[in-house]
């Protein structure tokens, strides 16, 4: 405190000024994306990486709107302006940097090699948030939290895919 008086460090503003840009950048970035109607790209916003980030933005597919996004090959080399005389380099490097991607995404998550990949996704994902929550309040290990949990969801999977072949049986 210098004269009674709060005193704002370096970082808290620097941290200020950050989080004013990324809000500026993500405003511009909503209204640039309110008026793109159909398929295509959104405008994305993130920071780079290091001590000193910055805000970026650039054109992605967003996900969570799947009604904007390419259905085939040639969709997509429309919508991602990849040269259609020469396609196949740049898929073929979207295609590395995709798999890249998800596999240091399932790598990365800890309870991933305990997921039946024949589950339906909603239960793959209820059944990774449940065991990571319980692991982290109850302070055992993922494989001791794994090891109380997957017996009850393999035979949940299991009754729930009996009682579906039952009714397609019974129809």
């Amino acid at each position: 405190m210098a004269n009674g008086k709060d005193v704002e460090t370096q970082e808290e503003k620097d941290d200020a000024a950050r989080k004013a840009a990324r809000a500026e950048a993500e405003k511009k970035a909503d209204a640039t994306n309110a008026e793109r109607k159909g398929k295509g790209t959104r405008i994305a916003v993130g920071s780079t990486r290091g001590k000193g980030s910055q805000v970026i933005t650039w054109e992605a597919f967003d996900r969570s709107k799947p009604e904007t996004l390419p259905i085939d090959l040639e969709e997509f080399i429309t919508l991602s302006k990849t040269d259609k005389t020469n396609p196949e380099p740049a898929l073929v490097n979207y295609l590395i940097e995709g798999y890249n991607s998800l596999a240091e995404t399932a790598a990365s998550d800890p309870v991933a090699e305990f997921v039946d990949q024949s589950w339906p996704d909603e239960i793959q994902t209820r059944f990774k948030v449940t065991v990571k929550g319980y692991a982290g309040m109850t302070g055992v290990s993922i494989e001791d939290a794994v090891t109380l949990m997957r017996p009850g969801i393999v035979a949940k999977v299991a009754a729930d895919k009996l009682a579906a072949e039952k009714e397609l049986v019974t129809k």
